[in-house]
């Protein structure tokens, strides 16, 4: 099979960075469906995942978690999903990605596809909102109730993947007052479009902005990208008992400045349940089949922002550097082979 793959951590700029290969076919065994790659889309874990991590000497590292496909074969044990099936999900950071034509993904990880959607729209979803979901329902337990309940939510980095689908969900779904944070004149319309009730630019001082907009301290805040930076700021303007998230891995933050709110805090990655073979590993299947469901009703839609073509070497090092730039917004999306 063709893949786009890695032996060296290397910058995106070197040759062998990303290099096109040709792979032994996988086989599916177990609860394992074995899945056709019909488009895939980039985020910043693959970018993380080249730069920190380096394949054994004459392995390749495949790298690549969002995909839309059709299912090609099943192991012995997979009960919900049949060869013909179309199907979505952003897989397993342990195992093989979805650069490539074909990827065996655990069923309990696997949604079936909206309807509504062709491949590469399908492709942009799956990652980002498993994390989105699982930081506001699973981790934050805000309630699925559209009635105003006078709370509001913070999403601070809210233009990119993550956040422009975290946006959808809490202004379709809750009766939160959702702020989102952006700071170019046409990310901040793409936050608004989301969705958002107010937008405010990150890199300016949040406690005058919020007053502003009268929501002087919000009850939940997540932080998407740079918290590190953003951290005093956040445990500054955060309501008294209040609940911040975070999806990124920043070097250090005193964690102490929260106790006198009383404020907890919730780490969130999407693939802990895939990761440790959790008990409740399936919840993810049943996230992908409500987001699908939601698509298809027109209550959520795509957040693709770039369709970059085929996917190859070439340009999958135009998405991996589009997203080191940290001028990306949405998400970017790979065709077919």
């Amino acid at each position: 099979m063709k893949a786009v793959a890695y032996q060296q951590s290397l910058p995106i700029d070197q040759a062998d960075a990303l290099v096109d290969v040709s792979l032994p076919d996988p086989i599916a065994e177990d609860r394992d469906v074995l899945v056709e790659v019909r488009a895939v889309s980039v985020n910043p874990v693959d970018v993380k995942k080249r730069a920190g991590s380096k394949p054994a000497v004459g392995e390749w590292n495949v790298l690549g978690w969002d995909a839309a496909g059709v299912v090609r074969a099943v192991g012995p044990d997979v009960k919900m999903f049949k060869p013909g099936d179309r199907v979505w999900y952003a897989g397993s950071i342990t195992r093989p990605g979805s650069n490539s034509e074909l990827q065996l993904v655990d069923e309990r990880i696997v949604g079936m596809m909206p309807s509504s959607l062709d491949f590469a729209a399908a492709a942009a979803l799956p990652l980002t909102s498993l994390t989105a979901w699982e930081m506001l329902f699973d981790r934050f337990s805000i309630p699925q109730d559209v009635t105003a309940d006078g709370k509001s939510l913070l999403i601070i980095g809210a233009a990119g993947g993550v956040g422009s689908i975290m946006t959808q969900l809490a202004r379709r779904l809750t009766g939160l007052t959702v702020i989102g944070t952006a700071s170019r004149p046409e990310t901040q319309d793409w936050v608004l479009q989301a969705g958002a009730h107010h937008v405010i630019d990150h890199t300016q001082p949040f406690a005058p902005q919020l007053e502003h907009i009268g929501i002087p301290t919000p009850d939940y805040v997540v932080s998407l990208t740079h918290s590190d930076q953003h951290f005093d700021q956040i445990a500054d303007v955060i309501a008294p008992q209040g609940k911040f998230g975070l999806i990124d891995d920043p070097d250090f933050f005193d964690v102490r400045k929260l106790k006198r709110k009383s404020v907890s805090l919730h780490w969130e990655l999407m693939f802990t349940r895939s990761m440790f073979n959790t008990e409740d590993m399936v919840r993810q299947h049943h996230i992908l089949t409500e987001i699908a469901t939601l698509v298809d009703s027109g209550v959520l839609r795509s957040t693709v922002a770039d369709h970059f073509g085929q996917i190859n070497a070439e340009n999958l090092k135009r998405a991996h550097a589009l997203i080191e730039s940290g001028k990306s917004r949405g998400k970017i999306v790979l065709e077919n082979f």
